[in-house]
């Protein structure tokens, strides 16, 4: 006999009939995981109880004697362990990590494959606007894995992943360019990083949208791309000398006196950058 239950939490109700009388009050709790995002040690089912005590994880709810979508309140905070949602999802053998690839420039951006993809992608993709566009403003897009956030280490909290600068670095890059944050993973992993970090409801600067995995295309080639900032690992070791973000505002601040950006190679920024601090 399927078992079916209407979960009620944060002002919402979330219905789940996926379960037989032969599961236990775990697996409930597992699926009211991938409903809310709250782990099961931090649910309190209100009202399950085993002769009047509250039902032990290993009780099958069958044995409950639960009438048809019953109400059962829960209390519970989403406090997901950081490696559940900051980290990325499981590897995937089709997003390469710019920083492990070699520096050898491929044209193909130009290949008639590549340009079908991206036509779909453009078709297909819908782009939902955080804040709008600003009249005269360039264009910023920031990866977030080892550029923003380094997300293999473990630690508390995401903020001790944070790269040092980066609220300033926004701020200062807000000033000049809109700011779009993109990432080869799910929109549900980039969101929780964003928030974790403090990006996405930050007063000084506003994200004007955010882009996952869908937005992309996957790219065969023999070698690929060009490294354009240091990557940002090993937070804990990193974190008091790390200045890449502090550097980068600068450059941009540079070049946004600029009326064209063709004639810029993004790769040797540094050296941009020293030149017009020496003049």
């Amino acid at each position: 006999m399927s078992v079916s239950v209407i979960i009620k939490w944060g002002g919402q109700e979330y219905s789940i009939s996926s379960l037989s009388e032969e599961d236990t009050v775990m697996d409930l709790k597992q699926s009211i995981k991938t409903l809310t995002g709250v782990l099961p040690e931090r649910q309190k089912l209100l009202g399950l109880k085993v002769k009047g005590k509250p039902a032990e994880d290993e009780v099958k709810l069958g044995s409950l004697k639960l009438k048809p979508n019953t109400k059962i309140m829960m209390m519970g905070t989403r406090e997901e362990s950081l490696e559940e949602v900051l980290a990325p999802p499981p590897e995937n053998d089709d997003v390469v990590n710019d920083f492990d690839i070699e520096e050898e420039v491929i044209e193909v951006e130009n290949r008639e494959e590549n340009l079908a993809k991206i036509a779909r992608r453009v078709k297909d993709y819908k782009v939902e606007e955080l804040n709008p566009p600003r009249e005269g403003k360039r264009l910023l897009v920031l990866d977030v894995d080892y550029t923003l956030f380094d997300h293999k280490s473990c630690a508390e909290t995401g903020q001790e992943l944070m790269r040092p600068y980066l609220h300033e670095f926004l701020t200062s890059a807000y000033e000049d360019y809109d700011i779009v944050i993109w990432s080869a993973t799910s929109m549900k992993w980039i969101d929780a990083k964003m928030k974790e970090l403090g990006v996405t409801e930050n007063p000084n600067y506003k994200i004007t949208f955010m882009l996952d995995s869908a937005a992309m295309i996957t790219v065969h080639t023999p070698k690929r791309g060009v490294v354009e900032i240091r990557p940002f690992m090993k937070a804990h070791l990193n974190r008091e000398k790390d200045r890449e973000l502090y550097k980068l505002a600068q450059y941009l601040k540079e070049i946004a006196k600029l009326e064209d950006f063709s004639g810029l190679n993004h790769k040797h920024w540094e050296r941009y950058l020293s030149k017009r601090q020496h003049h």
